[in-house]
């Protein structure tokens, strides 16, 4: 979108008389991008859309208390972030953790997202083995090239301790990559 300014998007989400179109800029800009990395996370398609669709209706709910502080992508991923743990953590609850990975790796082979693309559908399935905050790490990092500094705000983490759980990620997919190729 080439109008998208976030310092006018953010004084607009200020004043209650241009909220609502402000906001409506947010979705317009940010769904895309968002929507991506949530199913990065919980890999289905409905899914993801619902943990979207409540992204944003929280982020509507609580625009009034948004200063501008952080960006507004990084508001917005600290929320996505929230839901997506809280969704984990009901599924894990309900299924245990090797059987919820096992299900989620055939979801992604009937996918027609990575359907003849044997390396992404590779990728997809090393990085589903990661305990969910550090996949949600490495997603941020590998697949949106997010600065530590950001991903800090999104995690409330240390910058230290996130640039560790992606050496460890990224360790973790290459050994699982190497283990499950010909």
């Amino acid at each position: 979108m080439k109008d998208y300014n976030e310092q006018e998007v953010t004084l607009k989400l200020q004043d209650t008389s241009t909220r609502r179109a402000a906001f409506e800029m947010v979705v317009r800009h940010y769904s895309r991008q968002l929507y991506w990395q949530i199913r990065r996370i919980v890999i289905d398609h409905d899914d993801a859309n619902d943990l979207l669709q409540n992204t944003f209706i929280k982020a509507w709910m609580n625009v009034e208390y948004f200063r501008g502080d952080a960006k507004i992508s990084t508001w917005l991923y600290r929320i996505a972030v929230n839901e997506c743990m809280t969704f984990m953590s009901r599924k894990s609850q309900t299924m245990p953790l090797d059987q919820l990975a096992e299900a989620k790796a055939d979801e992604l082979a009937a996918d027609h997202y990575f359907s003849g693309d044997e390396a992404q559908l590779l990728l997809q399935k090393a990085i589903m083995t990661l305990p969910d905050k550090q996949r949600m790490v490495f997603n941020l990092r590998y697949f949106d090239e997010m600065p530590y500094e950001e991903m800090s705000q999104v995690f409330g983490t240390s910058v230290g301790a996130l640039k560790a759980s992606y050496h460890i990620a990224v360790g973790k997919v290459e050994a699982y990559v190497k283990r499950h190729s010909g």
